[in-house]
């Protein structure tokens, strides 16, 4: 009996009965799916993105390495980091401020020995240009990652004076989905939650489903990383939309349990 009270005094796990497809780019999701598994959701992979090396390395070394001597560099993910990493060691200049997009671009600078590192509070473009290091006037500004992505950044910057370097160090390609996908997606109960943090990624998805796979992800409700892209994910055809506070794992997953907390209110204790 005792172990009886016990099981029924547990707190309920917030995401219990949900399905999260994650659209992470290919092999970049594992933190997100140890989260949504531990607040009791089942998680879902489909990723909109992969990653591919750079077409021509000779010249992303090249670029990189004049990135790596420009007054600011700016790495604006992960992936830029371990691309720049592969292509030789990641040495700023002595008078090269760099800036990472957020945290977890920052400890993987560090990783690879570069431990004096600017980070804005908002992991996004414009976290990034309300960095003090970004106010105008600016001179020269590099840019480390990959081709296409927002336009808001570089713009921004080249309207603040800076000529602005790119250092494209990697691709964003279509991920490749199969029937293996097709099918978990067919598979996935109500309710689900699609969590988006890429434009990239929202183009490439319905572009590679089926009709009938298609529908059913946009039968799920949006949880979109801005409302840059919640405007976007509508657009596309979502009828539910949520907005999390940022890209970040912890804000799309925490906009999750919100939106799966409001339905079951909705539909009463027993949904």
């Amino acid at each position: 009996m005792p172990r009886t009270r016990a099981i029924a005094s547990r707190p309920q796990l917030p995401l219990r009965g949900a399905e999260l497809i994650l659209t992470r780019c290919a092999g970049t999701a594992r933190g997100e799916v140890r989260r949504v598994r531990r607040l009791g959701g089942t998680p879902l992979l489909l990723p909109g993105t992969r990653i591919a090396a750079a077409a021509d390395p000779a010249a992303a070394r090249a670029a990189l390495t004049a990135a790596l001597r420009m007054p600011i560099c700016i790495f604006v993910s992960p992936a830029a980091v371990r691309a720049a990493a592969k292509l030789g060691a990641i040495r700023p200049g002595r008078r090269t401020r760099v800036v990472a997009v957020g945290a977890a671009t920052a400890r993987a600078l560090r990783r690879h020995g570069v431990a004096d590192v600017q980070t804005p509070v908002r992991a996004d473009s414009e976290g990034l240009l309300a960095l003090p290091a970004l106010q105008p006037p600016l001179t020269r500004v590099a840019l480390v990652g990959a081709p296409g992505g927002r336009e808001l950044l570089p713009q921004t910057l080249a309207a603040r004076g800076a000529r602005v370097l790119r250092a494209e160090v990697y691709r964003r390609l279509p991920a490749r989905l199969d029937r293996r996908h097709h099918t978990a997606l067919a598979m996935a109960r109500a309710p689900r939650y699609v969590l988006l943090s890429s434009s990239e990624a929202l183009r490439n998805l319905p572009r590679a489903l089926p009709l009938a796979a298609r529908a059913r992800l946009l039968d799920a409700t949006a949880i979109a990383s801005s409302a840059r892209l919640a405007r976007a994910a509508r657009a596309a055809g979502f009828a539910r939309v949520e907005t999390a506070a940022s890209a970040l794992s912890a804000d799309l997953v925490a906009a999750a349990v919100r939106a799966h907390r409001a339905r079951r209110q909705r539909r009463g204790p027993t949904a």
